[in-house]
């Protein structure tokens, strides 16, 4: 019994010590990228590499020792299960899902059917590609959609965006001009400041254009694409 305990009490001791080393090497690793590079991390968490730590910086992830003496980026991959693990893919999925459900009160939401399954998507009103992303997005059921309004391609652009906007119903207006044509009006007096979260949220995800879409779990899917491929892809992540 009392060896057990002895070993009980050498685990929790060396979890302790660990955790602690850890929680020093985070706290000089912020120390070192703001004296160095002016960056503030947003996370350091120590990866299954010893002596690498993951560090996010606005919305990017990046890896460094436990000094910050040295800094790369890419893909970080565990070779140790029968199956290579990319750690980096992971982990930047699950951070654009956290970011996107914290997000939603910048979209505009349309919910159908039952509305479990989630899908988000970056868009722009004078984009072709996502006017047949619409027609697509019709023909699903039983699903809630977040559309960030993303306006880059025109001042109209940004015109139309914030009529949809302020709009009293924000999703009925952007299906009438998306999938009928219908102008979305004048715009009437609102805060309108959600567009430009928007445009700083897409940066943070590295987007260079419309549509864009995201499932709930972080993954991006693609630019436009049909009904049939996102229902499959919705399917294999459920």
């Amino acid at each position: 019994m009392n060896a057990l305990k002895n070993v009980i009490f050498c685990t929790l001791l060396t979890a302790t010590l660990a955790c602690a080393a850890a929680s020093g090497d985070e706290a000089n690793i912020r120390q070192a990228l703001q004296a160095k590079l002016r960056m503030n991390a947003e996370s350091v968490t120590p990866t299954p590499f010893a002596g690498v730590y993951e560090v996010v910086v606005n919305g990017q992830i990046f890896y460094t020792d436990a000094k910050a003496s040295y800094m790369f980026k890419g893909d970080l991959v565990d070779m140790r299960g029968v199956q290579p693990k990319n750690l980096t893919e992971e982990a930047s999925a699950k951070l654009a899902a956290t970011t996107l459900s914290k997000s939603t009160d910048l979209a505009v939401k349309r919910v159908k059917g039952n509305g479990k399954r989630v899908v988000y998507t970056f868009e722009d009103p004078n984009c072709g590609y996502c006017k047949e992303l619409q027609k697509e997005l019709a023909k699903m059921n039983d699903v809630t959609i977040y559309t960030f309004l993303w306006p880059i391609l025109s001042q109209d652009s940004l015109d139309k965006s914030k009529a949809i906007w302020c709009s009293r119903d924000r999703a009925k207006a952007w299906e009438d001009y998306m999938l009928r044509g219908a102008s979305p009006g004048s715009k009437r007096d609102c805060d309108t400041t959600a567009l430009e979260r928007n445009q700083r949220l897409a940066q943070r995800f590295g987007l260079r254009g419309t549509p864009a879409v995201y499932l709930a779990n972080g993954e991006q899917v693609g630019g436009y694409l049909p009904a049939d491929r996102l229902e499959a892809a919705l399917a294999a992540n459920r």
